[in-house]
């Protein structure tokens, strides 16, 4: 079940979601609006490796925009920190940003139940487009969880986007055991 306009509101109220800043005119029917923070990253190296931290390079998007190019993967982040304690957190790209071709997510649009950070996203562009800080990017659905959660995301040990940071966090692929 995903959760109502209403919904959020109580939740928020009851503080099982935290949303920073919060501002009411970004609530939707049933979901809630993220915008794209100020900075960006990119990956240095040319061909990157799922067993090593591959060292990113972070830049602010400038007041006149940031061009994204087709075949580049940047690393955003959202401008809103979220917690999430009793509900399954999803991040979908805004129609309107879609429309332009720009993608927010190769593969990570779920959180987990315990997710406290900003949201970072993996943005992509289908043909060169420009962005800027706070434009909306994305929105946050709720779904209900059935059942009692064991272990939340922020109390798990091996849980590694833990570090709240505005900053876009690169892969952590290579804290897996492979």
């Amino acid at each position: 079940m995903i959760l109502s306009d209403k919904q959020i509101k109580q939740e928020i109220q009851a503080g099982t979601i935290k949303i920073e800043p919060y501002r009411p005119e970004c609530l939707g029917t049933n979901s809630y609006d993220v915008h794209l923070g100020k900075t960006l990253g990119t990956y240095q190296d040319a061909i990157l490796d799922a067993k090593k931290d591959n060292p990113v390079t972070f830049f602010e998007i400038p007041a006149d925009g940031f061009v994204l190019k087709p075949g580049e993967l940047y690393l955003g982040i959202t401008q809103e920190y979220t917690e999430t304690h009793a509900h399954v957190p999803f991040l979908e790209g805004k129609s309107s940003a879609g429309r332009l071709g720009i993608d927010i997510h190769a593969t990570a649009g779920k959180g987990d139940v315990g997710f406290c950070n900003y949201w970072t996203l993996e943005i992509s562009a289908q043909i060169p487009v420009r962005v800027y800080a706070g434009m909306p990017i994305g929105q946050l659905i709720y779904f209900a969880v059935e059942g009692e959660v064991e272990v939340s995301y922020a109390t798990k040990k091996s849980a590694k986007y833990n570090s709240k940071d505005p900053k876009p966090m690169g892969s952590q692929m290579w804290k897996n055991k492979f």
